[in-house]
């Protein structure tokens, strides 16, 4: 049961996100809420999600240098 409603919820989620590309609103959030609704109960939505984690450090970290 828990399972299924992780999937249901990434499933809103992911659709949310598409949405929100169309129309102006938080899609990323909402495509990262998805992921780590997946990442409970899946080993690649596991390693996509560190990715990410990576690549968004990785942008923060360039973000920063550029505004001092």
């Amino acid at each position: 049961m828990k399972k299924l409603l992780l999937n249901v919820l990434a499933a809103v989620c992911a659709l949310l996100a598409l949405l929100f590309i169309v129309i102006p609103g938080p899609s990323i959030v909402f495509l990262l809420a998805g992921l780590v609704c997946l990442s409970f109960n899946y080993p690649w939505a596991r390693s996509y999600l560190k990715k990410t984690q990576a690549g968004f450090k990785t942008i923060c970290v360039q973000l920063d240098k550029r505004l001092r």
